[in-house]
């Protein structure tokens, strides 16, 4: 083969060769402006789709929106609901807080967390499904009244049984660091019995006479006690952690209400 025609070899490959790459770009070219007529048919929302956010931080723990929906559907579960009133999301809030401040120092201190069987939850949902006022009117004794009160609130029975399992364990965490060492002298119950349970009754109805109402005194009054060191440890767990509250619509309020533990 001699060099001219070695040449016009090369030379038409390279024609060919060029030939492929126009019609590569030729055709990406097409691609690209099909897509951009594409991208312009297709609607643009006006904002991106938030799923979920944290509202606030609690020693490096996060508390998200959706945190904060879920504790106001399992509010309509607590025994003082109804005093209350409707639940409000600074108010959630202030449950979940105190919440995780009691769970961190659970861990902290290393308490043994209580293991409830499933008939002592079952025994538990039965007296909430019995005495919860809201199940009251329900009808949650039936398990079709049951049903449809879950169905009203988004709950399920799973959820409802989750609940009732982690306010066990707290309340005992309660109990246990708090109760003990408490005692009520006679003379407390009487004042008591005397300047609180006494004027209750009204004129000519029969009072209970002191023995007999005496150990229902007493548990109110350790009661009381507890609730005031809970409260003193629940404000100094507040005061040497780290709370952040990030949503603006919930920060004031979140800090001027009144402390809740999620465990009544």
């Amino acid at each position: 083969m001699n060099t001219r025609h070695m040449i016009g070899l090369m030379a038409a490959a390279r024609r060919g060769w060029l030939q492929r790459v126009a019609v590569c770009l030729a055709t990406a070219g097409l691609a690209l402006l099909h897509l951009q007529a594409l991208v312009a048919q297709t609607p643009q929302s006006a904002s991106p789709v938030v799923l979920d956010r944290v509202v606030a931080v609690v020693n490096n723990q996060a508390i998200l929106s959706s945190d904060l929906r879920e504790e106001m559907q399992l509010s309509i579960l607590e025994p003082n609901g109804a005093s209350r009133g409707l639940e409000t999301p600074a108010r959630a809030l202030q449950q979940l807080i105190s919440r995780a401040l009691i769970r961190q120092q659970i861990r902290e201190e290393d308490a043994q967390a209580a293991e409830f069987t499933p008939e002592q939850i079952a025994a538990r949902l039965a007296d909430l499904r019995k005495q919860l006022p809201a199940c009251a009117r329900a009808k949650c004794t039936t398990n079709a009244g049951w049903k449809a009160f879950l169905d009203d609130h988004g709950l399920t029975q799973a959820r409802v049984e989750t609940y009732l399992r982690n306010r066990l364990e707290i309340l005992q965490f309660i109990e246990l660091r708090f109760r003990q060492g408490i005692s009520i002298s006679h003379a407390e119950i009487q004042t008591y019995y005397h300047d609180t349970l006494v004027p209750q009754y009204a004129p000519g109805e029969a009072v209970p006479p002191l023995e007999q109402v005496a150990p229902r005194i007493e548990e109110i009054l350790l009661q009381q006690k507890v609730n005031v060191l809970f409260s003193d440890w629940l404000d100094n767990l507040r005061k040497q952690g780290q709370v952040e509250v990030l949503d603006p619509t919930l920060e004031t309020a979140a800090t001027t209400n009144g402390q809740g533990t999620g465990a009544q």
